[in-house]
């Protein structure tokens, strides 16, 4: 069995090789030689007519930088038909089009089903049947088939890896590591001198402590993470443009030193961005703040979700003139012009990678506000804050009241505790007792007394129904 140190080294070793060389085959080439594939021996008399060696062996050649033995290993995966392939041979349609229709034939014959001739296809109908469990061995399949594009992969996935998701639902997002660069720590402007802003421009607004902070999203669309310290608490803003979700996170977990900062890893899941945190080299579901992959996982560790807004630059500075926003100059030379990244993407109703979408309430890319609090879960389409409304429900244990403005993209969650608002100004609601304010912190009345915010925040609706299965959708 390969050790941790050996993938590392051998990543290492791979990285210095490729440079001024085509690094795809050579990654792969350096990677198998450290693994150092053997045959397989024999099967014992009282094991399975095919052993898991002998499915890695095969699996792992079939890999088209191995060209020698690629037609035989396919061959023999197709001969044998075994179940436990299935996860490999889908992985290999994506990177193998033109053995498609010999791919599709096999995994049709070995499932009974026909997802077509489309890896996209077969990856949504591989997370639909969990029951289709990888031979052991099948983490090192799919490391070397990362390492070949960039042999930084080695660090997230390999032999032995802790696991709390399917690594067979692990994808290349098309990026090698950290090619989507985190900002850390980004200089800040006044909002008089973030000239570059139109007023309809979005931004991911924040306020903790009394610091008002601007994330705009036309600079944050390339970088899809920020590390910061706002008001004296160490967060990170993770944005997966895939889901349309940028989640705010306190990064200080009890028990740690240091808070955690995180960069992109290049890999998805469920079209949605694994993070990784830069102590431990674990990847974390950006969308639940959890360790999914690594050292962490299996942990109790649990980033905890703070408010944030997404509203146009105008309100946001109208409401807090003291903004500081992200300077042009982060370090990074980009197209930081409207719409300039992912126009496509957001304006069409189709997913860039594989997920399943089971609840059909809504259409996948419709956009939805989420709040999550004690007790439960529960998200609201956009459309629901048409024209500007106050709209009371319960969450979980929770009653709230959402303040939001569909025109505008901006809803903010707060406890109600039996009230009832309605809205007399955009910043100013009305109940039986007096006038509340709304601000970032809380709804705070005239004499004093508050109402907590709760964490909330925008996704498409395939991400949201993803990752909260049976989620509780508020009235349109």
């Amino acid at each position: 069995m390969t050790s941790d140190r050996q993938i590392r080294g051998a990543g290492a070793r791979a990285e210095g090789w490729l440079r001024g060389r085509p690094w795809r085959a050579l990654a792969l080439a350096l990677a198998l030689g450290a693994i150092a594939l053997r045959p397989p021996s024999p099967a014992a008399a009282d094991s399975p007519a095919i052993s898991d060696e002998e499915m890695a062996y095969y699996a792992l050649h079939a890999l088209p930088e191995v060209p020698a033995q690629h037609e035989q290993a396919l061959g023999w995966l197709a001969e044998h038909a075994d179940k436990r392939a299935v996860a490999s041979l889908v992985h290999l349609m994506r990177w193998q089009p033109d053995d498609a229709a010999a791919l599709r034939k096999t995994l049709q014959k070995i499932t009974g089903d026909d997802a077509g001739d489309k890896w996209f296809d077969w990856m949504v109908w591989l997370q639909e049947h969990p029951d289709y469990e990888p031979y052991d061995g099948f983490a090192n399949f799919l490391s070397l088939s990362f390492a070949s594009l960039d042999p930084q992969f080695l660090r997230f996935v390999h032999e032995g890896v802790q696991h709390d998701i399917r690594l067979e639902e692990l994808v290349w997002g098309g990026v090698r590591v950290d090619a989507t660069p985190a900002l850390d720590n980004p200089k800040m402007v006044s909002a008089v001198d973030a000239e570059y802003l139109n007023p309809d421009d979005l931004v991911f607004g924040v306020e903790i402590a009394g610091d008002a902070r601007a994330y705009p999203l036309r600079i944050v669309n390339w970088h899809e993470m920020v590390n910061d310290v706002v008001g004296g608490m160490p967060v990170s803003l993770a944005y997966c443009t895939l889901c349309n979700a940028g989640i705010l996170y306190g990064t200080q977990v009890t028990g740690r030193d240091q808070p955690f900062t995180f960069g992109t890893s290049g890999l998805l899941y469920r079209s949605n961005k694994l993070m990784y945190d830069r102590i431990t080299d674990s990847l974390w579901n950006q969308f639940t703040g959890r360790p999914v992959v690594g050292p962490l996982a299996g942990s109790d560790i649990s980033l905890k979700v703070l408010p944030l807004v997404t509203t146009p630059w105008r309100l946001w500075r109208a409401k807090h003139p003291t903004t500081k926003v992200v300077s042009f100059d982060t370090g990074f030379s980009r197209d930081y012009g409207p719409d300039a990244v992912y126009r496509d993407y957001f304006g069409n109703k189709d997913l860039l990678f594989p997920a399943s979408v089971k609840d059909r309430r809504l259409q996948q890319k419709d956009i939805v506000f989420g709040v999550r609090a004690a007790g439960g879960t529960k998200a609201w389409p956009l459309t629901a804050f048409a024209g500007g409304k106050a709209i009371h429900d319960r969450v979980g244990q929770v009653d709230v009241v959402l303040i939001g403005n569909a025109e505008q993209r901006t809803v903010r969650a707060y406890e109600s505790k039996g009230h009832k608002f309605t809205l007399s100004a955009p910043d100013l609601l009305r109940a039986s007792d007096g006038y509340w304010r709304v601000t970032e912190d809380a709804l705070v009345h005239s004499d004093g007394k508050t109402l907590a915010r709760l964490p909330g925040h925008l996704a498409y609706w395939f991400a949201w129904s993803g990752f909260f299965e049976n989620a509780a959708l508020g009235a349109n």
